[in-house]
């Protein structure tokens, strides 16, 4: 492709509203415009890279036994309704009404649609297992878009979805589909880590997310520095305490604590530590009060709360709740004598004697015994994981690490097909609830992934297998009949050693082009000018690297090959 030809609007500037790197230098490369606030239009260059992804993304799912469709982007409201989602789904679902009055919506993701396909065309087990996938473009309205790609409106998707005639089936589909995207991330020479993670909205009963690894990641993940357990912070689990403090523990007794309301002002006026504090945190559960009691010094997370009891609403209670169900103000609510239920952090099972509000205003108890003062309560994983905290499998250190979410896989299990009753007749003739599984990758955000991970000060690297061209073909001197003929024999040459080669014949200054083709990101520049084929070479740039090698043009074939074979190497690449 010749960029003269090419449509590639380069900037010097980035636009006022760009906020992180890969936002910036998309624009600047000319690969993608802003259309409206979160969503953008690809342009040539952007388009090219995007379908990259696609075809590895097409090929591993093929190659994984799923099938290629493409389902409607229009989705109507009887399906959500049936499905239960139509309100918990929340703002982000565009809902509207077309000329008939029908509430219909704009997909965000396409479970309902696929549930009700398969249930009106597979009726037997014969049939399972099967699993369907499609790239599409999806929508979803979020209140605040934001870095381009990475959080846009609008955006690139592939989903796939598995349904399954019994667990076994469900969990070698889910596997499937895993070992599949660690080939997909692989082959786009990606740095990842697949990690454990919480379904969200989607729902289901257990989830892996797929983060590349960036310093400006949106996502924290802790990683373990032994195994391979990786988890983001919301799923991340903790252990129990291997060993719980033994000691004989005093009648509790009450301090006086005036306006002391933090862990911190206690602890400093008691002069106790704050991880020899319990504090009381009341939340209401689907409508109802529950106490989560959690040791000073450590965070509450709400989604394993959630998830614990399997609810749809937990939010931290008012004031005025506060004080109803413990009697007291915020900051003094305590486990002692509180007539509501009870969960313990299991941090708290390793050792006794605490500190805790007293349930009424200016008061906090010494010496409080869970087990001989609190009845009833259970112990669970409840707290967010802490930096100190061991790995829950091996018990090595772990390490936080940033990350962008790029994939995600689901075991779903039943939510959609007993919602939607997407049954089949088993061997028996009876009939049976499908097993799901739904799969995601987003397709746009892997570009903008891949530009956070590989950027310098000068433009994008891009890795091959993403590159919107492999090769950067730059004619120094248009002028000289010379230099145009030996760019256009070595222009031939890697057409025909199949490499996708951006040739800049544009009349522009050395210098200009200098700054493009770093701009622009290709794996592999070539420079050719009157003074390098004075002197019989061809200078080679590896954009990761920035390592330049003088290719001799009387060996040139062979000495190109390995050049690019080098290049590929430091990717990984074969």
């Amino acid at each position: 492709m010749r960029w003269s030809k090419y449509y590639i609007p380069t900037l010097k500037e980035a636009p006022a509203d760009a906020e992180v790197t890969s936002h910036r230098l998309l624009v600047r490369a000319g690969l993608i415009r802003r259309l409206t606030s979160g969503i953008y239009s690809y342009l040539p260059m952007g388009l090219r890279a995007i379908a990259k992804v696609e075809n590895i993304v097409r090929e591993e799912m093929n190659r994984a036994g799923a099938l290629e469709l493409l389902l409607p982007a229009v989705q109507p409201a009887d399906l959500w309704i049936e499905s239960g989602r139509w309100e918990h789904y929340g703002k982000e679902l565009l809902r509207f009404r077309d000329r008939h009055d029908r509430y219909c919506c704009l997909g965000p993701t396409h479970e309902e649609v696929i549930t009700d396909l398969v249930r009106g065309e597979v009726r037997s087990y014969r049939q399972l297992p099967l699993t369907l996938y499609q790239i599409q473009t999806k929508f979803r309205d979020e209140i605040r878009p934001r870095f381009g790609l990475m959080r846009g409106r609008e955006f690139i998707m592939k989903d796939a979805y598995s349904f399954d005639a019994d667990d076994a089936g469900a969990n070698r589909s889910y596997q499937a589909m895993y070992e599949a995207y660690k080939r997909i991330f692989e082959r786009l020479a990606l740095r990842f880590r697949a990690v454990e993670a919480d379904s969200g909205a989607i729902g289901g009963s257990f989830s892996h997310e797929f983060m590349v690894l960036a310093s400006t990641g949106e996502d924290s993940i802790v990683s373990c520095t032994r195994c391979d357990y990786a988890a983001n912070v919301e799923r991340a689990e903790t252990r129990p305490p291997a060993d719980k403090e033994r000691k004989t523990v005093p009648a509790i007794s009450e301090a006086l604590t005036p306006d002391l309301t933090t862990v911190e002002q206690v602890a400093e006026f008691l002069k106790v530590q704050a991880e020899h504090i319990v504090k009381t945190i009341l939340l209401e559960v689907d409508g109802k009060p529950l106490a989560v009691l959690l040791r000073g010094d450590h965070e509450l997370n709400l989604i394993k709360v959630k998830n614990r009891l399997g609810a749809a609403s937990v939010v931290l209670a008012s004031p005025e709740q506060v004080r109803e169900w413990s009697g007291s103000p915020v900051g003094f609510a305590g486990p002692v004598g509180l007539q509501i239920p009870l969960l313990a952090d299991y941090a708290l099972s390793s050792r006794d004697g605490w500190v805790c509000g007293a349930c009424k205003k200016d008061a906090h108890l010494l010496n409080m015994s869970l087990e001989r003062d609190v009845k009833p309560f259970e112990f669970a994983d409840l707290r967010a994981i802490a930096p100190k905290d061991p790995c829950p499998r091996c018990g090595a250190g772990l390490e936080t690490l940033r990350g962008i979410e790029v994939g995600h896989v689901f075991k779903l299990g039943l939510k959609y097909s007993k919602a939607m009753n997407a049954v089949f007749l088993d061997e028996k003739g009876r009939e049976q609830w499908m097993i799901m599984g739904c799969y995601g990758v987003g397709v746009s955000r892997v570009v903008a992934a891949c530009i956070e991970q590989n950027h310098d000060e000068n433009g994008i690297i891009f890795p091959p297998p993403v590159a919107p061209f492999t090769v950067h073909l730059v004619n120094l001197d248009l002028k000289s009949a010379e230099v145009c003929a030996r760019v256009e024999e070595i222009y031939a040459f890697l057409d025909a050693e199949g490499l996708e080669t951006l040739l800049d014949d544009r009349d522009e200054r050395a210098g200009v082009k200098f700054k493009d083709a770093d701009l622009t990101g290709s794996p592999i520049q070539l420079f050719v000018g009157t003074k390098g084929l004075t002197r019989g070479i061809v200078e080679a740039k590896d954009r990761r690297s920035g390592a330049k090698t003088e290719l001799p043009l009387d060996d040139f074939v062979a000495s190109f090959r390995a050049f690019k074979n080098s290049v590929f190497a430091g990717w990984g690449l074969p």
